[in-house]
């Protein structure tokens, strides 16, 4: 039986502790696993089959689902902080949140924490089957690919971190000793320079598509397309106009349906480059565990349908358009009744929520998590036409970067004619300005926008008013937990 990476979980692990039991919860056996009453199997008997390298594997895509990776973690360092993006909710429900907002978190604040702490949980695994995988006696071909998926997911996970926080301990292999575990702050820039090396690792290896049994798991396009991100952010034009075209050759396209294209009836479809993929699963609330859609809907609804955290802003609404599908597919207003028939309450505490997140009132299940089988969307083709895009307008090409672009475009106009016309200027700051502006409406609510501002190098003039500071908020604070654990091996970031 093959076990689609959908229906795995992995029980939480500690911050960059070694693996004693590795949990698998199948969807379709109960009896899948044979292990001892607590469903637990000792590391001692594990490492050992090709079997065990599937289960290892699969929980590290497992675990990208988790709260700390997913909710409020999550949205509390890479999406409140934005101009398109606020708390959302009521006003005393998790008010912390608002001093993401503002710019005013501290070290001492739990999220940060969270979000270090998932990363490196994601990288404790990858490690794990880095440094043991290697040994067993499998199938040669499916060897390499699990280490180049391995690869790929330990990649993301710093670039999270390292986009977050600046220097980050680079940890590659699981620690052999107490000697090991307690290690300084690594260079951004030699940080980096693993990310990539675990990228084109992994492009080198991984397949650009998957048979119906391991949808969603990590492919060329995808270790491409996050490698051109990664070099968008170090300026590196020459390879994002490189890794891009080649993406672009791989059979992605824009998905015709904008709205339609975030429903979970559409997940991992033909604009998708990399989901992390999530399941509701009856009488297994254990696997059901994404909490994204659930942190995030439209309060105040019957059935309820989430928390209303992590809302669009007004600046966001007027970002778009007259005629642009994207507003509407991205904003889910308060009172309107949606394309798949669902009244949204007039009374609801917000005006907007997002509704990239929305699932169907009827996908809705009584006793789990609401919209627990809603992917998240971390790499869409149209992010790698509009990284096509500025890398030609950075490289002087802008005919190509207005082809790319108006790719795009061309989907939001809904078929209607008249509207977003084509972007005809071939002034390298006007188009530059552009691209920015469609990167802003098109991967609005998608965790993109506040670490995109910063690396174009316009924070101040965006953030600014919310009381963001040159000099000190490119990074977020380290976790004073992760200071106090390591006595102090671990530094501070400046202005914190």
């Amino acid at each position: 039986m093959k076990l689609n990476i959908k229906n795995t979980y992995i029980q939480k692990l500690g911050l960059i502790t070694l693996c004693s039991s590795i949990l698998i919860m199948p969807a379709c056996k109960k009896d899948f696993l044979n292990v001892d009453p607590q469903a637990k199997q000792q590391a001692v008997t594990f490492w050992k089959t090709q079997d065990d390298a599937t289960k290892a594997v699969n929980s590290i895509y497992a675990n990208l689902r988790t709260w700390g990776n997913t909710a409020f973690p999550a949205l509390a360092v890479e999406s409140i902080p934005g101009d398109d993006a606020e708390k959302g909710s009521s006003p005393n429900d998790a008010s912390y949140l608002n001093n993401f907002d503002n710019y005013t978190a501290s070290s001492t604040e739990g999220q940060f924490g969270g979000f270090w702490e998932a990363q490196y949980q994601n990288i404790n695994l990858c490690n794990q089957v880095l440094d043991n995988i290697p040994a067993i006696s499998m199938d040669a071909s499916l060897k390499a690919r699990y280490l180049a998926e391995a690869k790929f997911v330990r990649a993301y996970s710093y670039f999270r971190l390292v986009r977050a926080f600046g220097d980050v301990p680079l940890r590659l292999n699981v620690p052999k000793d107490a000697t090991e575990f307690n290690i300084p702050r690594t260079p951004k820039a030699q940080v980096y320079a693993a990310i990539e090396k675990d990228l084109d690792d992994a492009a080198a290896v991984l397949p650009p598509t998957y048979t119906a049994a391991d949808l969603g798991r990590a492919t060329k396009g995808a270790a491409m397309g996050l490698h051109a991100k990664v070099a968008m952010y170090l300026g590196k034009w020459d390879l994002v106009l490189s890794l891009t075209n080649s993406v672009m050759t791989l059979g992605y396209d824009l998905y015709p349906n904008y709205q339609e294209s975030f429903r979970t009836n559409r997940e991992n479809n033909i604009e998708s480059v990399f989901e992390i993929q999530c399941v509701l699963l009856l009488n297994n609330k254990d696997a059901s565990n994404s909490q994204y859609s659930q942190v995030q809907g439209a309060r105040g609804n019957t059935p309820d349908t989430g928390w209303g955290f992590n809302v669009p802003t007004p600046a966001l609404d007027a970002a778009y358009e007259a005629g642009d599908v994207r507003r509407n597919a991205t904003i889910l207003y308060r009172g309107e009744t949606t394309p798949q028939g669902d009244a949204i309450s007039t009374t609801a505490d917000n005006p907007m929520y997002n509704e990239k997140s929305y699932v169907p009132f009827a996908n809705i299940v009584s006793g789990y998590n609401q919209g627990a089988d809603q992917n998240v969307r971390v790499l869409r083709f149209a992010d790698v036409l509009l990284m096509n895009a500025e890398a030609a307008n950075e490289l002087n090409n802008p005919t190509l970067a207005k082809t790319s672009l108006n790719r795009v475009r061309a989907r939001a106009r809904g078929g209607v004619a008249g509207v977003l016309p084509d972007v005809t200027t071939s002034d390298k700051e006007a188009l530059r300005q552009a691209i920015w502006k469609e990167r802003q409406v098109e991967l609005a609510m998608e965790s993109d926008r506040y670490f995109d501002v910063i690396r174009q190098g316009r924070a101040a003039a965006v953030f600014g008013p919310k009381g963001w500071k040159a000099g000190k908020n490119e990074v977020w604070p380290i976790p004073s937990t992760e200071i106090d654990k390591s006595a102090g091996t671990l530094t501070q970031n400046p202005g914190y």
